[in-house]
């Protein structure tokens, strides 16, 4: 007698993208880390720091979001600010959800909301909202947020720390929600879709934004060069890309001694991520002007909008 086949257990699961949007230093980052369990997004104290889309999948028994974490929606001034708005507003498009993540220690002025309405136009799916930080805010500085939400956005907002993680799973829950139905987009293992070279880069530039002030960090572009993983220890060549020569002289210090606590750092960063011990080879080069020419931010995988094809 033949054995019957096992029964299939019939779930119905919900899939779909989930952009994470709002303005410089609102905690996006912070908050994509909270809801991955792992750090993705490189985060600093400086607003922004996030210069390209990062993209982390979370999967449960019946869902998958795949967060988009995107550059704040700010008033460019240069091109790469241009072209991380153009990233945004790219993300905002392409997502099926949008969370719009304030802050509620800032007080958004006019100019503010009238930028992220007019970037929130060009989503086509539903919009949710979030206050983070509502740990340290004014009671009359969230009510007006709130406020804000329901009459200019038409949307009641929830509550959250990103930092501290309350509020961050029932907002997980409600997004999850909202997902469409269908299959799984990813392995269900998978955190981020983004190669282990792009956030290698990142953790370099995340640990200059820490150590260099002013300028600096905004100035430097991080690439990595090579990464021979069947050596051991894993080799790993990243260039940073200055824009002038008195930057390479701060970034590299006297006789070296910057550019080596720099990479002792960022070293330490990379090897809980991959893990495994790694030799990082540090070099600094000029190219000046880098952030106002498209041949250059294209070279560096930053899309930039076809309106600036002449740059």
């Amino acid at each position: 007698m033949a054995s019957e086949a096992p029964a299939t257990l019939d779930r119905t699961t919900r899939a779909g993208y989930v952009a994470l949007v709002g303005r410089p230093n609102t905690g996006k980052s912070t908050l994509l880390n909270q809801l991955i369990g792992e750090k993705l997004s490189i985060v600093t104290a400086k607003a922004q720091t996030t210069w390209q889309r990062v993209t982390g999948i979370r999967t449960t028994a019946t869902s998958q979001i795949i967060f988009l974490d995107t550059p704040g929606i700010l008033l460019a001034r240069d091109l790469l600010q241009r072209s991380m708005l153009y990233e945004a507003i790219e993300s905002i498009r392409e997502a099926d959800v949008v969370l719009l993540l304030l802050d509620a220690t800032h007080e958004l002025a006019k100019k503010e909301l009238a930028g992220l309405k007019d970037a929130l136009s060009h989503r086509s799916g539903p919009l949710f909202a979030a206050i983070n930080k509502v740990d340290r805010a004014t009671p009359a500085n969230l009510a007006a947020l709130v406020e804000i939400c329901r009459t200019e956005l038409g949307v009641d907002p929830t509550g959250i720390s990103a930092k501290k993680g309350s509020g961050v799973e029932d907002l997980a829950k409600e997004l999850e929600a909202a997902l469409p139905e269908g299959p799984f987009l990813f392995p269900e293992d998978e955190i981020a879709s983004s190669p282990v070279r792009f956030f290698v880069a990142e953790f370099v530039r995340e640990t200059i934004f820490q150590r260099y002030r002013e300028e600096i960090p905004y100035s430097v572009f991080c690439q990595v060069e090579e990464y021979r993983e069947e050596q051991d220890p894993l080799y790993i060549h990243v260039n940073l890309f200055a824009e002038e020569k008195s930057q390479k002289r701060i970034l590299i210090g006297d006789k070296g001694s910057a550019i080596r606590a720099l990479g002792t750092a960022a070293r330490e960063k990379i090897e809980h991520f991959v893990g495994r011990p790694v030799y990082l080879d540090l070099w600094v080069k000029v190219l000046p002007g880098w952030r106002r020419r498209r041949r250059d931010l294209t070279r560096f995988g930053l899309r930039v909008p076809e309106e600036h094809e002449s740059d």
